[in-house]
């Protein structure tokens, strides 16, 4: 098995490293600093579970392109299916298809959120 096919808390922030981008990293935090968006695009997550007048669509979308621009679109998306619990993934397949990081054949066990499919048309 190679150490990278499953993500786990062991091999998770070694793949994170191996596919960091970011050529403006000056330190060591600035890649913390990059991880750490994964805390805040749950606690939006989970804000919105709470209650769908309190998404903040267009933060979500800031971190997650962000993620995606500084690891890869392809490692962070494994990074973000790994670290987002599943009960957001139809929140966060749909704005990966709003961003065209993911086409409609990726991930298709996992519904859109029409909430949110409503609120990034207004966009």
């Amino acid at each position: 098995m190679k150490l990278f096919e499953v993500l786990n808390e062991d091999n998770f922030l070694l793949f994170a490293a191996n596919n960091y981008k970011n050529k403006q990293c000056t330190d060591v935090e600035e890649f913390y600093d990059d991880l750490n968006r994964f805390k805040y695009i749950k606690r939006l997550l989970s804000r919105y579970g709470v209650e769908k007048e309190e998404m903040q669509e267009r933060l979500l979308l800031n971190h997650l392109v962000i993620i995606c621009n500084v690891f890869g679109i392809d490692a962070g998306k494994r990074m973000i299916w790994y670290k987002v619990p599943e009960k957001y993934w139809p929140v966060i397949k749909t704005m990966l298809l709003y961003l065209h990081y993911i086409d409609d054949k990726e991930k298709v066990e996992v519904n859109l959120d029409p909430f949110v499919v409503e609120r990034l048309r207004t966009i």
